[in-house]
């Protein structure tokens, strides 16, 4: 018996009782469901089907014509190539995030003309966030990763939008650990600098910083170099620095969100457990590790003591934290700013750049320029929504 590919799309008003009468009116025939995807738009509804027919398509159309009648829906049947066709193109499917603050329609339209230049059909839309950002999340169909992610940062610098590209699947929905830097990522401004401040060495400290993170000087020369200004300074000045600490906005939100969907969270520092440390407990995070400095008789002595957490430092931290949590590789996620953080990006599943360097901008899956944290949620998929419905849970259950 002939078999025959068909792909049908139902669309109109949504109401209860839409799929029961379709696939009720499949039931009658030999039909094997190959394919479903449906999404509801401001109560209309667009549902593909894509099936495999043994026997004559002629009065599987008529009755499912009938059905979408009775419904008062729109329907369209495809039949043969072209139905192969619509399945073949989604084989290779991704997941396209944008965005913007504000996001604008011009900046939308670029986006998908991008897509369309690479043969990428956009099969879904949906809203992530209305604040403190405007993010959508598209399924995207029919193009090759490399040409996307091309196409796409393209697009992103000409609109100053951010997008970020993943290829659809089980692993995106598997990632179990985030790690994260902390000066200029989890934290404003950068801890050394903090104390650089109070030795009166702030303006040479800073130029040694920045020269490290665009990569222009080995981090560990550099960072023995900066804490040897510190000398002499009481080692009571960390505790000071410590509550002066300015979170990055949205990072409350990110941890408790992420420590809510059961991932495991960490830090990984250049900078110094004296300060690192109580904020790591203070926000429950899992891991955490950074450079220790040598304190005698309550006074900096300008060195370090322990293994240094440099780029490659970082890069270890990475890897243990994940054995410890028993996750592989590429179920981690990454988070950093500088040069010294390309390492870990590049060794976890999904490297982000924060508002960072050029340096690690480029090596990154993806690159955020927005000032709020938690729009890595975003990236992940999750919605405000679904972090504002959490948060409301948490409220109620700690009430109840």
């Amino acid at each position: 018996m002939q078999q025959h590919s068909v792909l049908l799309t139902v669309s109109g008003r949504d109401r209860p009782g839409v799929i029961s009468a379709l696939f009720s009116a499949l039931a009658a025939y030999d039909v094997e469901v190959l394919d479903v995807e449906q999404v509801v738009i401001r109560g209309r509804l667009v549902l593909g089907v894509m099936l495999a027919l043994r026997g004559d398509p002629a009065p599987l159309r008529k009755s499912v014509q009938h059905a979408a009648t009775v419904l008062g829906m729109d329907i369209e049947m495809t039949f043969g190539d072209d139905a192969e066709e619509a399945l073949a193109g989604r084989r290779e499917r991704h997941h396209v995030i944008v965005i913007g603050r504000p996001l604008r329609a011009g900046a939308v339209g670029e986006l998908a003309r991008r897509l369309a230049e690479v043969d990428a059909n956009i099969d879904t839309i949906r809203k992530l966030s209305h604040y403190p950002v405007t993010s959508l999340e598209l399924m995207v169909s029919g193009a090759q990763s490399a040409a996307l992610r091309l196409a796409l940062a393209t697009a992103a610098k000409e609109t100053a939008t951010d997008i970020a590209v993943e290829r659809a699947g089980l692993h995106r929905r598997s990632k179990r650990l985030v790690v994260l830097d902390v000066d200029s990522t989890l934290v404003q401004g950068e801890v050394i600098e903090m104390l650089a401040a109070r030795a009166g060495c702030a303006d040479r400290v800073s130029e040694i910083t920045a020269a490290a993170m665009h990569g222009e000087l080995d981090f560990t020369e550099s960072l023995r170099a900066r804490v040897a200004l510190l000398a002499g300074l009481p080692a009571s000045v960390c505790d000071d620095v410590r509550a002066q600490l300015q979170l990055t906005p949205g990072a409350r939100t990110l941890v408790r969100t992420l420590k809510r969907m059961g991932y495991r969270c960490g830090v990984v520092s250049g900078g110094f457990t004296q300060v690192i440390d109580p904020l790591a407990a203070e926000l429950g995070l899992d891991f955490a590790t950074a450079n220790t400095l040598e304190i005698r008789d309550g006074t900096l002595t300008g060195r370090l003591v322990g293994e240094i957490v440099d780029r490659a430092g970082k890069a270890r931290a990475l890897v243990r934290f994940a054995e410890e949590a028993g996750v592989p590789l590429s179920q981690t996620v990454a988070v950093g700013d500088g040069a010294n953080d390309i390492d870990m990006l590049t060794a976890a599943g999904l490297g982000i750049a924060f508002n960072a360097k050029p340096a690690l901008a480029r090596v990154a899956d993806t690159e955020l320029r927005q000032p709020y944290l938690d729009a890595i949620l975003f990236v992940l998929g999750v919605s405000r929504d679904e972090i504002e419905e959490a948060e409301s849970g948490d409220v109620a259950a700690a009430s109840a």
